[in-house]
């Protein structure tokens, strides 16, 4: 048999090769770019304000709509997974509640690769009012959460790798990137070795995550505002009120039922004037996530941060799913 002639790629997988190649070229691009002082500023500092955010017991909050918000959940977990703390923040759940989890001296990663998306942009105001420095990622420099930012670092692309210039391709992969860079580049800035670290600072934050439990942070029953299904309403917000864990439980003897948060309240109230006629058992979330008191506590905290829409408390159960108390995703921030 005589040998085979070159095989040459077919149309789709010349259309794969091209996606790859121009976002390839968006990364390299912006290597280039970072090799400019004034480009390299606004990471530089970025690197220096993590630091001493962390140095100080302080976190990274990454935030993003859309597509940006997806990477930046994956760039939470990766500056989390190599030693800096890092948490991802929805906008939305932001400007509705959720600004609690920012403190004074945190590091706010804000993605927009148009850097005027309306619910990020409203936000940095906010953000820099509670003492956080606000660190803009995109590809627009004259945008406004570039001009309103602490500082900006350079995410633009020559064009998206779609067809049609529209879905975010070359500007996502960018900006996962950028999320790597950082973490690795804040791994050895902080001379952060895992193992050593887990050894020798069983109290510090790795040491935590590697042993801490949810039952080592969760909030006893008899301190939680919990209720009967068939509590009055106005009984359900007085507790809801006077305890401020962000939840009621509804229960039965030890049986968990449903769990109320700020947000069920905030939507039974709709109904307007028959607001008053619910009962605890009308507008509770039945069926909740829960969290088991025996596992750790960083998975606990995966699991109401990976999802579409973010969870701020866990009821904590149990064998036989005996319910025992609340988890807050807040405590676990703070203890981490």
């Amino acid at each position: 048999m005589g040998e085979l002639g070159p095989m040459h790629p077919s149309q789709t997988t010349l259309e794969a090769i091209r996606v790859m190649e121009l976002e390839g070229r968006s990364i390299l691009e912006c290597a280039q770019r970072l090799k400019s002082p004034e480009t390299a500023r606004g990471f530089e500092q970025t690197v220096e304000w993590c630091q001493q955010a962390l140095e100080q017991r302080g976190k990274i909050v990454v935030t993003g709509v859309g597509k940006s918000g997806k990477i930046g959940q994956k760039i939470a977990a990766t500056l989390s997974s190599t030693g800096s703390l890092a948490v991802f923040l929805h906008p939305t759940e932001g400007l509705h509640g959720d600004l609690g989890l920012i403190q004074s001296g945190d590091v706010v990663l804000a993605l927009s690769n148009t850097g005027n998306t309306e619910e990020v942009v409203r936000l940095v105001p906010i953000l820099k009012n509670r003492g956080a420095k606000v660190v803009a990622v995109t590809g627009n420099r004259s945008s406004r959460l570039a001009r309103d930012s602490d500082a900006w670092i350079d995410a633009w692309v020559s064009s998206e790798a779609c067809p049609h210039n529209l879905a975010p391709t070359c500007s996502t992969t960018l900006a996962l990137a950028l999320g790597d860079a950082l973490a690795v580049t804040l791994m050895k800035v902080r001379g952060f070795d895992a193992k050593a670290f887990a050894q020798n600072h069983p109290g510090g934050s790795l040491g935590k995550r590697l042993h801490l439990k949810v039952q080592d942070l969760a909030i006893p029953l008899e301190k939680v505002a919990s209720v009967g299904p068939a509590t009055e309403i106005d009984e359900v917000i007085e507790l809801a009120t006077r305890l401020h864990h962000g939840a009621v439980l509804v229960v039965e003897g030890s049986k968990l039922l449903g769990i109320i948060t700020d947000g069920d309240i905030r939507r039974s109230l709709r109904q307007r004037e028959g607001f008053f006629l619910l009962k605890a058992q009308d507008i509770m979330t039945r069926s909740p996530v829960l969290a088991k008191a025996d596992m750790m506590a960083q998975d606990a905290l995966e699991l109401m941060e990976n999802r579409s829409s973010q969870i701020s408390v866990l009821p904590v159960v149990e064998k036989e799913d005996r319910v025992v108390g609340l988890l807050r995703l807040h405590d676990l921030v703070q203890s981490f």
